[in-house]
């Protein structure tokens, strides 16, 4: 499983904005025709708080589509960490497209750098231990794509896309299959050479899903000693992952006990919108 990079996310980003627009616009912006269609206006665009930015291609796409006279220069790169007050880019154009998209510009771009920040901030509490932190499918409906692209800049990576790019059989597949061995089975008949993975409760159930030849292993809720054995069971014939019950306090203890994956639903779905504001100047 490889990580998002925007050269893949072009018709996606244009999706995206097209439904916000439609979203937010709908028969037409009646306030912004307040303001006569021939006037030009400056507009510049700030952080009130430190932050990772992300979503700048989603801003080019909302200015884009609504008036391709817009330019945008921007001051910033997705995945740089800014100060509050720094400006992040400034638009020049119709005075009636910069405000007609401020609304939908701003959204994706705080919305992404809150995944970004917050990334970055877990990222930090295991830079050193050698772990990669993945993301889940907890994702906000019709922007995962842009939330895992988001959760890249952040410096952390990312999980399977969907239900359709890897196998994650849990406890109710098992059941339903008959076992962990059956399972695996199963999947590699129906899908050869897609990512295989399982989630095991205990050391004997990680046994068997070895014993069956899984490519991942997750651990789910494990003791760090169990984890600990775990990594010396497995010695290195799978990828192992830790999931649940992972916070800031118990993160870094979890990374060092040698597992390659930690994956937090946190990523996506605690995700506080980075305060930005717009100011317009004719």
């Amino acid at each position: 499983m490889t990580n998002l990079v925007i050269a893949d996310l072009g018709a996606e980003i244009e999706s995206n904005v097209r439904c916000a627009l439609a979203e937010d616009i709908g028969t037409g912006d009646i306030t912004a025709q307040l303001i006569p269609a021939e006037r030009l206006a400056h507009a510049s665009v700030i952080t009130r708080e430190r932050a990772v930015i992300s979503g700048s291609a989603w801003v080019d796409s909302v200015f884009r589509q609504l008036d391709p006279r817009v330019a945008v220069h921007w001051q910033v790169v997705d995945g740089e960490q800014v100060e509050a007050g720094r400006v992040l880019f400034q638009l020049e154009g119709p005075a009636r497209a910069l405000l007609s998209g401020e609304r939908t510009a701003l959204n994706f771009l705080q919305t992404l750098s809150g995944v970004a920040t917050r990334c970055r901030h877990y990222a930090d509490l295991v830079e050193g231990t050698g772990v990669r932190l993945l993301d889940t499918r907890k994702t906000l409906p019709g922007l995962r794509l842009a939330q895992k692209y988001a959760v890249t800049c952040g410096g952390c990576h990312n999980h399977r896309i969907g239900l359709y790019d890897a196998f994650l059989i849990k406890e109710n597949h098992i059941a339903a299959c008959g076992g962990i061995a059956e399972a695996i089975a199963a999947a590699h008949r129906i899908a050869p050479g897609k990512p295989v993975e399982v989630e095991v409760e205990s050391l004997g159930e990680l046994e068997q899903a070895l014993a069956a030849g899984v490519d991942i292993v997750m651990l789910d809720e494990l003791s760090l000693d169990d984890m600990r054995t775990a990594v010396a069971i497995n010695a290195g014939r799978a990828k192992l992952e830790a999931s649940g019950g992972i916070s800031d306090e118990t993160l870094r203890s979890i990374a060092e006990t040698g597992v390659d994956y930690i994956s937090i639903g946190a990523l996506t779905k605690h995700v506080q919108a980075i305060d930005l504001s717009m100011r317009l100047a004719q």
